[in-house]
């Protein structure tokens, strides 16, 4: 026989050489090969006909139907190799698909890159067993955000953090925004743009970073940091998850977003934050026709915020307060902040004040729900100041000195003048009273 006979259709001969010889009928023919009998004896008329090499598969060695043009083929390498090669499979076909217009399939994608040496098949990980939770079934019940440091850029600027905000039940990104770092006001503004496009969430799923509750040993049970004073303003309910594992929904969707944002963002030519953040409701908008699933309950769990704009960015700053002086002033930072007012402003002495710092870089000084302004002197002008104000004291003080130190004697008054008469006079009376005396 030229050709070896697989598995399967080694089965086929025993079969069809038991149906042959009349041991068994074309019925129980069919249960052991698992076809019908109308197949069977199809195969049965093969076998008489040609034997065992009958059952040999005809396709053998034939070119599939389904292959792929060779013309594509190597387009696609191409264009993989030029644009790609550093992509997934999954994301490199579906790129091929939106802006080239080659639809392969994501395994086609995968053989064309391993057979240029584009991708290597990984090694399967560990599966670490952890208990399931159900999702919720609304969107906006739960709300799991978390900041992801990463090489966004890839190289082009430097490292920041990615805070991401990913709703539980549909698996929706929320907000995106990119930061420096990963800061309480960078929270205050997501949390702004969220509440702006979708409302106020039931309840928000983080870790425990000292951004979202304070972890001091022996600290007060009731002390709460800014984020949350925030929230609980807000009617938000902060919840705090004690393993990576328990807000597994946005740690893979941080893993998702590590792998596909930086190659989105290398071929939208974006190399900077702030351009980036401009950009991202789009990467948004796609991700989720993406990777977006259907919540059990249609409802929308959000509700409107209900104050104004100004009343909201109020709410998401960070708060200080403060006690004035009776020059009204106060310490801040280093800084010196001296509060501006019309009249006598002895009513504010000794007054609480908050100061707000937002997340747009404004800072607001407020006392009974009025806004006031100030002035600001760093510890340089405070030096400065300072410094000038010794060298008046000094030159002050030397003037002074200067005229009533200055001897008396030194100086000679003119002749005409009334201190010179009044002794002249003086002393001729004192003469002829002398003189009388003496007569």
């Amino acid at each position: 026989m030229g050709m070896m006979m697989s598995q399967k259709e080694a089965k086929r001969g025993q079969v069809m050489e038991l149906l042959a010889a009349g041991k068994i009928d074309q019925k129980e023919a069919g249960k052991m090969l698992a076809v019908g009998v109308r197949q069977i004896k199809r195969i049965l008329r093969r076998y008489r006909t040609s034997g065992l090499p009958g059952l040999i598969s005809r396709k053998r060695g034939r070119t599939s139907n389904r292959r792929l043009d060779e013309t594509i083929r190597i387009a696609a390498t191409k264009l993989i190799g030029e644009r790609y090669r550093d992509f997934g499979p999954t994301l490199a076909a579906e790129k091929l698909a939106e802006l080239h217009d080659m639809h392969l399939s994501v395994e086609s994608a995968r053989q064309m890159m391993i057979a240029a040496g584009y991708w290597k098949c990984k090694k399967g990980s560990v599966i670490s067993v952890h208990p399931m939770r159900e999702r919720r079934a609304r969107l906006g019940e739960l709300v799991q955000i978390d900041g992801s440091p990463h090489d966004w850029f890839e190289g082009r600027a430097d490292r920041c953090t990615l805070l991401v905000f990913i709703d539980d039940a549909t698996g929706r990104l929320l907000q995106l925004r990119f930061e420096p770092t990963e800061t309480t006001l960078g929270y205050m503004h997501a949390l702004h743009g969220h509440i702006v496009a979708h409302g106020l969430p039931v309840a928000l799923y983080s870790d425990k970073h000292s951004i979202f509750r304070i972890n001091a040993k022996g600290a007060d049970p009731e002390a709460e940091t800014q984020f949350g004073r925030a929230t609980r303003e807000l009617g938000i309910e902060c919840i705090h998850a004690n393993s990576p594992q328990a807000k597994g929904r946005v740690e893979r969707a941080n893993q998702t977003l590590q792998d596909r944002l930086p190659k989105e963002m290398r071929l939208a030519g974006i190399s900077d934050i702030a351009s980036a953040n401009e950009w991202l409701p789009s990467f948004v908008a796609s991700f989720n026709r993406r990777f977006e699933v259907v919540p059990k309950d249609a409802l929308d769990a959000h509700i409107a915020y209900p104050d104004s704009a100004e009343e909201l960015a109020n709410i998401l700053s960070v708060q200080t307060a403060k006690t004035l002086s009776k020059n009204l002033s106060f310490q801040h930072e280093c800084d010196l902040i001296q509060v501006k007012i019309s009249g006598t402003g002895v009513a504010m002495r000794g007054a609480k004040v908050t100061l707000h710092d937002h997340f747009d870089g404004t800072r607001v000084l407020r006392w009974r729900n009025r806004k006031y302004t100030y002035t600001t002197l760093t510890k340089s002008q405070r030096k400065t100041a300072e410094a000038d104000g010794k060298s008046i004291n000094l030159r002050v003080e030397k003037a002074i000195s200067k005229r009533f130190t200055t001897d008396i004697k030194e100086h000679k008054p003119a002749a005409n003048h009334p201190w010179r008469k009044m002794h002249i006079g003086k002393s001729a009376t004192d003469s002829k009273t002398v003189i009388q005396q003496q007569g």
